[in-house]
């Protein structure tokens, strides 16, 4: 595993030998246990895009793991100036052991490992947020024991999140379902390869997507750089709240998990949300010993 650009890149086994690891380094760190795994290594943070849960696990993960860790904004480099990607790879990989960017195409992270030479660890793009799906899939063994025979539902936009989920699900053997207006459907691509799963169901019904779900998830329905459309989107996804209407078609014992922020009375119910709390925050904490195992497999 040299990057993690995207989650479609890694294979099954790759997925679970991260979740193993991560699982070990959570009971270390629940234990006292802070071994310095990677002592001496600098992990260069480039956030074009700004962030809670990212900056802060990625930096805590590589304290924690013996390195250190630089925050770049986009103000601090000249990348937001104008520099070529390219140019500000192969500088980079002069200075640092590995980089996590944080941006809006998914371009710029593929030309960062292209020209680079240390690893890169896509920390969210427009297309897809696999460090948020791997706490996920973390969170979901953690609860329900194994990934086979569980349906995922995912209600709202088909955005980063619904890209990187449909993948995580399909590629640990879970059913994954999606209710979304028309118009916001996941991208066509990875749209195509879930329809030939068999474990796949995009449906305008949030009840029919969860049916029997063990999971399920939303977003918030205008993600960053999206604000202007914050009306439209609003009108659009009226009815795809996942409320107890929604929960009531769920399995009794489903779990709720949210990327946050949340929107409490927008895309989740207030009730929904607080219910369903551990879970949550269980899974924002499954950020840092995810991205500390990704840190591990790619920085060696």
């Amino acid at each position: 595993m040299k990057h993690l650009l995207k989650l479609a890149d890694l294979s099954r086994e790759e997925i679970l030998s991260v979740l193993n690891l991560a699982d070990q380094l959570k009971y270390e760190r629940k234990n006292g246990i802070f071994k310095k795994y990677l002592e001496g290594k600098k992990l260069g943070m480039i956030f074009q895009k700004s962030s809670t849960r990212t900056r802060v696990s990625f930096e805590v993960g590589m304290y924690e793991l013996g390195g250190h860790a630089l925050f770049l904004s986009n103000r601090d480099l000249q990348i937001g100036r104008g520099e070529p990607v390219q140019d500000t790879a192969r500088v980079l990989s002069r200075y640092l052991d590995g980089i996590m960017i944080r941006t809006f195409a998914q371009q710029e992270v593929e030309d960062l490992a292209r020209y680079g030479s240390i690893p890169v660890i896509n920390g969210l793009t427009d297309y897809c947020h696999p460090c948020q799906v791997l706490a996920d899939l973390m969170t979901i063994r953690e609860r329900k024991g194994a990934f086979k025979g569980l349906k995922m539902c995912f209600v709202g936009d088909g955005n980063n999140m619904a890209n990187s989920l449909m993948v995580g699900a399909l590629k640990t053997g879970m059913a994954f379902s999606i209710a979304c207006p028309e118009g916001y459907e996941p991208d066509a691509a990875l749209t195509a390869m879930a329809e030939k799963s068999g474990l796949f169901t995009l449906t305008r019904s949030p009840e029919e997507a969860a049916k029997d779900a063990d999971v399920v998830y939303t977003d918030v329905w205008a993600s960053m750089g999206q604000e202007e459309e914050r009306a439209k989107r609003a009108a659009a996804f009226a009815g795809y709240q996942v409320n107890a209407s929604v929960m009531a078609a769920a399995k009794p014992d489903a779990m709720v998990l949210h990327c946050l922020p949340a929107h409490r009375g927008e895309e989740i119910a207030a009730d929904v949300f607080e219910a369903h709390a551990d879970e949550i925050f269980e899974e924002a904490e499954n950020r840092l010993h995810a991205q500390k195992a990704v840190l591990c497999k790619v920085m060696k």
